[in-house]
C-alpha cells in the first residue's frame, strides 16, 4: 500500500530556526525568536484543520518545551511506520533532533499503530552516519524500492542496513542544487505517489539519471518534471494521501502550488484534490514544507 489516510503531526512547543541543521539546509534562515512559536503554531493549526476537513485522520502528538527540540514539527525524519507493523527509528545528524524521540511522542505512536517489530537504527549515530527517515528516503512501498540521494544526512551504509532489514532495493544516487551543493534530503527533489512521480531530474547527477528514471517508469508511474526554481519553492516536497471516499489528495504548500505551471496544475488536479496549506513561516525558518510535517501511519 503506497498511501494512507492517517498521519501523525507534532504540535510544536518551542519552534525556532535550528542552528544545528541550518548549516547544511539551504532552505532555512534565522528569524525573530520571540514570534517564532506563535507564527509556526498558527500555520500548524490551519494545516491540521485543512487535512481534517478533507477526511484525513490526523493524530496530534504534543511536543514538550524541554529538552528544546526546535525542529519537532518535522517528525517524518526520525521514524516511519510500515504496513506489516514495523516501526523504524532513524539516526539523526543534529544532536538536538535526536531528542525528538521523546517518550511522550513514542507513546502516541504506539497508541495509534500496532508495533509488531521495531527496527532501531539510531546506534549509527555513534559512527556519525545518518539516515533521516522519509526525508532521506522516498519509498516505493508497493514495489519495495527506496530512492535516496547521497548527502551528509543520508549514508549509503545505513541505507544498506535499512534495506537489508526491511527487504527493499536501494536506488542510491547523487543530486545537487543549482549551486552544486548536495541536496540534503531526497524528499526535496522528488515525491512518489500511486500514479505520478514529481521529480527535479536536472538536479540528479547525469550519470545517475537514466537509472533513477528507468526505475520510476518501470513501476508504471508517469513522471512530472519540476525545475530548480520549483524545487526551491518546495514543489518536490509533496505527499499523496488516500481518503475513505473520493479522489486522493495531493498535499503541497501554497508556495509550492504557486510555482506550478498552468499545465502542471491542470494535470495534477485531474487526478487529485490539491490541498495547499500556507506554510511560509515554517518553510522560511524551519527549512521544511508540507511533506516534512507528515509522518504516515500505516
Amino acid at each position: 500500500m503506497q498511501t494512507t489516510s492517517k498521519v501523525l503531526m507534532v504540535k510544536p512547543a518551542r519552534f525556532a530556526f535550528n542552528p544545528q541543521t541550518g548549516g547544511n539546509n539551504a532552505f532555512s534562515r534565522p528569524g525573530r525568536e520571540s514570534s517564532a512559536q506563535e507564527n509556526a503554531l498558527r500555520e500548524f493549526t490551519s494545516y491540521v484543520a485543512l487535512l481534517r476537513a478533507n477526511k484525513i485522520d490526523v493524530v496530534i502528538a504534543e511536543d514538550t518545551p524541554h529538552p528544546h527540540t526546535p525542529d519537532s514539527i518535522f517528525p517524518n525524519n526520525w521514524f516511519s511506520t510500515h504496513e506489516d507493523g514495523t516501526l523504524v527509528l532513524y539516526p539523526m545528524s543534529a544532536p538536538n533532533r535526536r531528542n525528538e524521540r521523546k517518550p511522550e511522542v513514542l507513546e502516541v505512536i504506539r497508541k495509534n499503530f500496532e508495533v509488531r517489530r521495531l527496527i532501531d537504527l539510531t546506534w549509527w549515530e555513534n559512527d556519525n552516519l545518518f539516515l533521516e527517515g522519509t526525508g532521506s528516503m522516498v519509498l516505493d512501498r508497493d514495489n519495495k524500492i527506496v530512492y535516496a540521494c547521497k548527502s551528509y544526512r543520508t549514508s549509503e551504509q545505513v541505507l544498506a542496513d535499512f534495506c537489508k532489514q526491511i527487504s527493499y532495493t536501494p536506488i542510491f544516487f547523487e543530486a545537487y542544487d543549482r549551486n552544486g551543493v548536495a541536496v540534503y534530503h531526497t524528499n526535496v527533489l522528488m515525491s512518489l505517489g500511486t500514479a505520478y512521480c514529481i521529480i527535479c531530474t536536472e538536479s540528479i547527477r547525469p550519470e545517475d539519471r537514466e537509472r533513477v528514471l528507468a526505475s520510476i517508469t518501470g513501476s508504471g508511474r508517469k513522471i512530472l518534471e519540476i525545475s530548480f526554481d520549483q524545487l526551491e519553492s518546495f514543489a518536490g516536497n509533496m505527499l499523496e494521501l488516500s481518503r475513505p471516499s473520493g479522489r486522493p489528495v495531493l498535499v503541497m504548500s501554497a508556495t509550492a502550488r504557486k510555482s506550478l505551471t498552468t499545465e502542471q496544475s491542470r494535470e495534477l488536479s485531474a487526478h487529485y484534490k490539491l490541498l495547499s496549506p500556507q506554510l511560509d513561516y515554517i518553510e522560511t525558518h524551519g527549512g521544511g514544507s508540507a511533506r516534512c510535517m507528515l509522518a504516515e501511519i500505516f
